[in-house]
């Protein structure tokens, strides 16, 4: 039974608010089959989280060791910690996360995962962890060359975006003058502004800032006034209202007790 799965749960933690949450929950009516997402992951012991494992600082694959880091990635461990459960990570890409999503391959999205309204239709966002907004990231020598939208959407000017995501959505709605070049791997593409194949890309402003930590006096965001759109950063869940119960009360704690920050922080500081 549900209840006695969480009482079990809850003799393996100490934190109260979330342990609270956990027994009222216990003491509700039997959820609908359609909103089992919480009861299914605590019967089965397993979180499964679905990763692009290419975003930095949020989501890295180890590819020596074949696991992921990244701030999102330890905050997910804490909350399987804190569920008694074990985290189990799904490879995805930003192209099939929302298709893999609604084929059931995982139960919640981690990993710098921006709300939209169609990630929204398919499932719960948690309370946002933070706000963030597109940005362009070039070569230093370029920085006051590209700072608006208009001066990017030239037919001269080469933009590298990576497929699937949000980043492609606006390089299709916003730059349809300039040249799009697709590039696969989000891990490598700052490397075509790098070496000059490419001379823009427009993603989160927290993705340019920590590229420019990693290419010192190379890459530089541009001198923009402002970001051109304005967006939050959540997890995507199953559809379960008590799921969401949980991991926003769970997370609503660790914002405030400051776990969130140091582990932004310490992912913006890994080589």
């Amino acid at each position: 039974m549900t209840g006695e799965r969480l009482r079990w749960a809850l003799s393996r933690r100490t934190m109260a608010p979330l342990a609270i949450l956990l027994i009222l929950i216990a003491a509700l009516p039997a959820a609908k089959a359609q909103d089992g997402a919480l009861e299914t992951i605590l019967k089965s012991g397993v979180l499964r989280v679905g990763t692009t494992g290419d975003y930095i600082p949020f989501s890295i694959r180890d590819t020596a060791e074949g696991g992921f880091t990244g701030a999102d990635i330890d905050m997910v461990r804490g909350l399987g910690a804190a569920l008694g459960v074990k985290v189990e990570f799904v490879s995805t890409t930003w192209k099939t996360l929302l298709e893999d999503f609604r084929a059931g391959r995982f139960d919640m999205a981690a990993g710098g995962v921006s709300i939209t309204t169609d990630r929204a239709d398919a499932g719960d966002f948690t309370i946002p962890l933070l706000e963030d907004g597109k940005r362009p990231i070039v070569r230093c020598a370029d920085r006051e060359k590209f700072g608006s939208v208009d001066a990017i959407d030239q037919p001269s000017v080469r933009v590298t975006t990576n497929p699937g995501g949000t980043n492609e959505r606006f390089a299709r709605d916003h730059l349809s003058h300039a040249q799009l070049i697709i590039w696969p791997d989000n891990r490598t593409i700052f490397e075509k502004i790098v070496d000059g194949t490419a001379d823009v890309m427009v993603t989160d402003g927290t993705e340019v800032m920590q590229q420019a930590l990693r290419h010192p006096g190379i890459l530089c965001p541009a001198a923009v006034q402002a970001p051109f759109t304005h967006f939050e950063k959540a997890y995507l869940l199953r559809r379960d209202p008590q799921f969401k119960r949980v991991v926003d009360s769970w997370l609503r704690t660790a914002i405030a007790d400051g776990r969130w920050q140091k582990a932004l922080d310490g992912a913006m500081r890994r080589p």
